[in-house]
C-alpha cells in the first residue's frame, strides 16, 4: 500500500500498483452461515460456475474487496481457475480489486453527464471528501471517489452510486449535504 500526499495535508490510501498483490492474511469467508448461504445459491444454478457472480458479491460484502486469497478460496469451492474468476472480477466495476473506503462514490462522467456538468460534480466530491484523486481513499479510510461509465441515468444528469445507494440530479452544491448525510 502506497501513501501520497492529499489538498489537506493527511495521508492518503492509493490502490495498489497493477500487479501488486496484498500480503494481508486470509481467513476463509464461506464457513458457517456464509456457506449455508452460498450452499443455497449454488442450488439454484445448474452449474458452479453459474454462482460466481454472487460468491463473489458475497466475499466483497464480507471484506469489502476482492482479494487474490479470496479469489483462490471461490476457485476452489466452485471449481474454477483463479484466472478465469480473476478476469470477471476484472471485467466488472462494481469488485473492487484493492480495499476501499467505507463509502465507495462512483460518479457518472460519460459525455450526456459531462454535458450537464460532472466533471464539477467529482471535483466537489474529491474536494469535500479530502480523497485529493480519483482512485484514492480519504485518510480517515471513509471515502474512494472515482468515475464510471454510464450509469444508466443520463435524464437525471449527475447520478451517482455511494455503495449500493443511487442518487440523481446531484450537483456541486448538493455533495456536502449528501456527505453529511453518510453515517
Amino acid at each position: 500500500m502506497s501513501h501520497g500526499p492529499s489538498a489537506s495535508g493527511g495521508a492518503l490510501v492509493a490502490a495498489p500498483p497493477h500487479g501488486h498483490h496484498h500480503d494481508e492474511p486470509h481467513e476463509p469467508v464461506f464457513v458457517g452461515e456464509a456457506r449455508t448461504q452460498l450452499d443455497t445459491i449454488l442450488s439454484r444454478y445448474p452449474t458452479k460456475q453459474a454462482a460466481l457472480l454472487p460468491a463473489l458479491w458475497m466475499l466483497q460484502d464480507a471484506r469489502g474487496w476482492v482479494s487474490d486469497k479470496g479469489i483462490e478460496e471461490i476457485a476452489a469451492l466452485l471449481a474454477i481457475t483463479p484466472a478465469y474468476i480473476k478476469g470477471v472480477v476484472s471485467f466488472y466495476t462494481m469488485y473492487h480489486q484493492h480495499p476501499v473506503g467505507r463509502h465507495f462514490i462512483q460518479v457518472c462522467t460519460t459525455t450526456p453527464c459531462n454535458v450537464c456538468g460532472a466533471e464539477d460534480v467529482v471535483k466537489s466530491f474529491l474536494e469535500h471528501t479530502g480523497c485529493g484523486d480519483l482512485g484514492l481513499t480519504s485518510a480517515d479510510g471513509r471515502f474512494t471517489v472515482i468515475e464510471v461509465e454510464c450509469l444508466g441515468a443520463c435524464g437525471f444528469a449527475t447520478p451517482v452510486m455511494i455503495n449500493n445507494d443511487f442518487i440523481e440530479s446531484v450537483t456541486p452544491e448538493s455533495v456536502p449535504r449528501i456527505l453529511a448525510e453518510l453515517k
